[in-house]
């Protein structure tokens, strides 16, 4: 394995303290790519939170996952709501017809006992684990763990350990309600991805991506000893990895995958003493790492020593760039991210706007944000601190801003920067008729991601810069003036910005609720009716912005129960008896709290739930 290093000062000012930051790489050329054979466990989440589209664009992407697998991979196929059932044990893919016809029959209902699930999956992959074989688990969930175990540190210790046995954990969070921070943590735990499915489609693309990257490991277990020499500190490690601190300064990171001729990307941030000039020693390095040679596993490993040079102001003011200014700014952008969150959940709304305002002239001051990645970027950021310094990063708004951490820190540019969340800002926008003499612009998702493109003539087909707070798919507007950036590779939206609806159009924003916190369901607050028998009620394939309720057998009798997130599904339910049936669906316009704080009592229309393949 090759280790490059790369300071981005080449030479440091000699006899002063400082701060610096360095990036590691570490690759794994492989001249002939032999595929590994898979053995993969599919656990994905029925409970009724998933009913209607959701679980039926999951369990396509799931269809679409095995119809790229070879008869050499392996798959088991999970799903599970109060109940797991293992709908495919370990086989070799030989008849994928046969397992997409398994798929077909899976139905939602029921809540979520993600910890029983997800155990069943790596009890599956443990079967016919092998060091010649990838062995994952897929966890897909779009709800809060409420059945089985549900204390987030447990499953993330669980995770690890997990990992340690060889088996790894890819979590995948499907729309706006799963525990972003629990599936984030296993994942890290465990040494796998995650990733956040923002929207129907992006489903089989994300179990895509998966795959491609299960395609292309060439090592695993990566991990790195960082021991530093003399009076050298490491103030952080920037790039995703599970970080055991040790005694006198020394790190053991845990880097997990390198993947066929990529580089593995190490950020670390130095405290430095004052250096006399010359050339210092600044950092040993050990690695270990399994990796696939001539077909096989074969455990490496390797020794290097950072060194760094310390001059007088003319030397540091000659040296050339180091090179690896944009890399570091990304894992930078990434780790405040991260932190910024974690201000904002401590209640230090202040200072975690303060660290992105901060981040912000960082990278102005570096003259990166005259590259379109970066500008991009810095729209993101302040966008997420006028969020935050608002107290309004809501559910979907954290979500991005983790998931962008997340994807940042592992180095994945073209999963970074994703979010679809339209905000109110966009909705406070004013509205005009016409163009007139402005720049008509359109904003477009692409990748998960909201871009923005000239429509009016004359301008040529570049990124534009645009406010990240105001974005909202499919929506048009007009800038006074469009400026092309100092290289010319994209523009920027100057002056007003108002939001263009032509008459006899549809506004694009009807269709969207503006990100916010909380919310009730705007629904009737009246006890439910209903016909009196279940044959006479109106049924309906969709949920929308209604409560999703289950009729269960609970010590002889039938109850109702919640099943959509947010609710307690233990709690009683006022419903009517005359429609009670086991494991039917319904979907209710509201539920409230009862009287007694401790039940509850189901308001409005009442609909049967019907699933459709």
């Amino acid at each position: 394995m090759q280790i490059t290093q790369q300071p981005t000062s080449p030479v440091l000012l000699e006899n002063t303290a400082d701060t610096t930051s360095l990036l590691l790489s570490f690759r794994e050329d492989v001249p002939n790519p032999q595929r590994r054979p898979l053995n993969v466990a599919l656990v994905i989440d029925r409970s009724g939170s998933m009913a209607g589209a959701p679980l039926k664009h999951a369990l396509k992407a799931a269809a679409d996952f095995v119809d790229r697998l070879t008869a050499d991979d392996r798959l088991s196929v999970v799903v599970y709501d109060d109940v797991v059932d293992t709908l495919l044990d370990a086989q070799l893919v030989t008849d994928k017809e046969a397992i997409k016809q398994i798929l077909k029959s899976v139905r939602a209902g029921g809540i979520t006992n993600l910890s029983g699930g997800w155990l069943r999956g790596c009890e599956l992959v443990a079967k016919h684990k092998t060091d010649q074989h990838v062995n994952r688990v897929l966890l897909l969930t779009d709800g809060q763990a409420n059945h089985g175990v549900t204390n987030p540190a447990i499953l993330t210790a669980t995770a690890g350990k997990k990992a340690e046995e060889g088996i790894t954990t890819t979590t995948l969070g499907f729309g706006s309600h799963f525990e972003e921070d629990l599936l984030i943590g296993m994942a890290r735990a465990a040494g796998g991805n995650f990733y956040f499915i923002q929207s129907l489609d992006d489903a089989a693309d994300v179990f895509g991506i998966e795959l491609d990257s299960l395609k292309a490991i060439a090592a695993q277990n990566l991990t790195v000893t960082l021991t530093p020499i003399g009076q050298a500190e490491i103030a952080d490690v920037l790039s995703l990895a599970r970080v055991e601190p040790q005694d006198g300064g020394r790190l053991v990171l845990h880097l997990g995958d390198v993947h066929e001729n990529e580089d593995k990307l190490l950020g670390l941030q130095f405290r430095l003493p004052a250096l006399a000039a010359g050339s210092h020693q600044l950092l040993h390095i050990a690695y270990r790492a399994d990796a696939i040679r001539e077909g096989s596993i074969e455990a490496i490993a390797g020794e290097h020593t950072v060194q760094v040079t310390a001059g007088g102001i003319e030397a540091v003011a000659d040296a050339a760039d180091g090179g690896v200014t944009m890399d570091l700014a990304r894992l930078r952008i990434a780790r405040d991210k991260e932190r910024a969150v974690d201000l904002a959940d401590a209640g230090k709304h202040q200072e975690a706007e303060e660290l992105l305002h901060q981040l912000v002239a960082y990278l102005t001051a570096k003259g990166l944000h005259e590259h379109f990645e970066i500008a991009e970027e810095i729209d993101q950021i302040n966008h997420y601190a006028q969020r935050i310094a608002s107290r309004h990063l809501d559910n979907e708004s954290r979500k991005e801003l983790r998931d962008q951490a997340f994807q940042g820190r592992r180095a994945r540019v073209d999963l970074s920067g994703r979010g679809v969340s339209v905000d109110q800002a966009a909705h406070a926008l004013p509205v005009v008729t016409e163009a007139g003499t402005g720049v008509e612009l359109t904003c477009f998702r692409e990748g998960g991601k909201l871009r923005v493109r000239v429509v009016s003539p004359g301008y040529d087909d570049l990124n534009i810069q645009f406010p990240r707070a105001i974005r909202a798919e499919g929506a048009h507007y007009i800038v006074e003036e469009l400026e092309r950036s100092l290289d010319g590779t994209f523009y920027r939206a100057k002056g007003n910005i108002t939001r263009l609806v032509r008459p006899g159009e549809v506004d694009a924003l009807a269709g969207f609720s503006p990100s916010r916190s909380g919310g009730s369901r705007a629904a009737s607050s009246r006890p439910a009716k209903a016909p009196t028998t279940l044959a006479d009620l109106e049924e309906t394939d969709t949920i929308g912005t209604g409560v999703l309720i289950q009729c269960v057998k609970d010590k002889g009798k039938l109850r109702a129960r919640v099943v959509s997130d947010g609710f307690d599904p233990d709690w009683n339910m006022r419903f009517p008896r005359g429609i009670r049936e086991e494991s039917i669906l319904f979907v209710v316009d509201q539920v409230n709290t009862a009287p007694d704080g401790k039940s509850y009592i189901a308001s409005g229309d009442i609909k049967r739930f019907v699933q459709t393949t």
